[in-house]
């Protein structure tokens, strides 16, 4: 296949269609339930973190980077001791995002300049974007180049600073943010503009568009785990959508994974919450000593913990964060486990939660699913 022909944005054509405006109305029904839900959990670390690396993983798999739950949680937790290269760079995915986020919701711009910091922090190098010639995008299974992006690496920077200007300036094309949304990423995917990490970046451009749109407050829709459940429509409609310039079944595709993910996000909360009100609940009546909104925090901040994160968190003593777990694991609030010399904690029904998300069935109330599906 020959080299792409990308065309500057907007796309010259009506894309706001009877069916996409049909779809738009429960994706942003749920996406605004989940942006309240949100705002309740008490620390909105909770959310950002645990999250963040469900997200890391899932979109690191869809690149075929795999690692278990267990292996990237003790990789966040012992950094410097677990040595697991797949745990490692779904923790560095994890890291970009986070970063980034903090810097867009200073100012909600989304840059260049950011996208490629963004994918510096992802890839741990500087190679930034694309200068020598020989990207192509092949069949995984066969081999066969199905689509080769732009080559010419000024050609590369006038798009992608077109890009910029899209996705930063509404009065560019007036249309409905989840529609800019889609035709953003679709854009990214077709530059290319890395040698490695595009998929990555990408999604994670995604939720900053989201946030930078005030759509949510902070990132908790990820598209990730829709992506990999659809991988060969995923893949299919981008290039669909380059062969053809009809872009509608790319964006109901898009919207259709949007409200999927907010109902199953809109169901991790409420699970999360429940779980919470239970520990705090048993905490307080079984160990009222040792009870601290801050302790709570920390425990849900990440399925594992250890020592030391409780003695930073509480403002405490080593000897006194190590009673604190005994006493939790001795009621079965938590698991001890050990690797090597360090002991680390494991909060079992909050890890159980994003084993066990459940499939949102068509026409189903995201509180119907929540209550149902525990």
């Amino acid at each position: 296949m020959t080299e792409g022909t990308i065309t500057l944005l907007p796309p010259d054509t009506e894309l706001e269609t009877r069916p996409v405006l049909k779809a738009l109305a429960p994706a942003h029904r749920y996406l605004a339930e989940l942006k309240g839900l949100a705002a309740t959990i008490p620390n909105e670390h909770i959310l950002i973190n645990t999250l963040a690396l469900q997200e890391a993983k899932d979109s690191s798999e869809i690149e075929n980077v795999i690692t278990t739950h267990d292996e990237l949680y003790k990789a966040d937790l012992f950094s410097d001791y677990v040595k697991n290269p797949a745990a490692k760079e779904v923790s560095r995915y994890a890291t970009a995002l986070k970063t980034a986020f903090e810097q867009i919701r200073r100012d909600r711009l989304i840059s260049v300049n950011r996208i490629v910091e963004t994918h510096r922090v992802l890839e741990q190098n500087d190679a930034g974007i694309r200068r020598l010639p020989g990207t192509a995008l092949k069949n995984e299974r066969t081999g066969e180049t199905v689509y080769t992006p732009p080559q010419d690496y000024g050609e590369i920077v006038r798009l992608m600073n077109n890009l910029e200007q899209f996705i930063n300036d509404d009065a560019l094309y007036d249309a409905d943010p989840l529609v800019k949304m889609a035709i953003i990423h679709h854009q990214f995917e077709s530059i290319h503009p890395f040698y490695d990490g595009n998929g990555r970046t990408g999604r994670i451009i995604n939720i900053l568009y989201l946030v930078s749109k005030g759509l949510l407050d902070i990132p908790v829709l990820y598209l990730s785990r829709y992506i990999i459940r659809n991988k060969p429509n995923y893949y299919r409609l981008l290039q669909a959508t380059r062969d053809t310039g009809d872009w509608e079944p790319w964006l109901l595709y898009m919207l259709d994974g949007v409200e999927l993910t907010a109902r199953q996000t809109i169901w991790i909360i409420r699970r999360i919450k429940e779980i919470m009100m239970a520990y705090k609940h048993r905490i307080r009546s079984e160990l009222p000593k040792i009870y601290s909104q801050d302790l709570l925090n920390n425990l849900f901040r990440h399925p594992y913990t250890k020592i030391e994160s409780v003695q930073a968190d509480l403002g405490v003593s080593r000897l006194t964060a190590t009673k604190y777990l005994e006493q939790l694991t001795d009621k079965g609030l938590i698991e001890k486990h050990k690797i090597g010399r360090y002991n680390y904690y494991v909060n079992r029904p909050l890890m159980n939660i994003f084993i066990d998300i459940p499939d949102m069935p068509d026409n189903e109330e995201a509180g119907d699913a929540a209550t149902g599906a525990h």
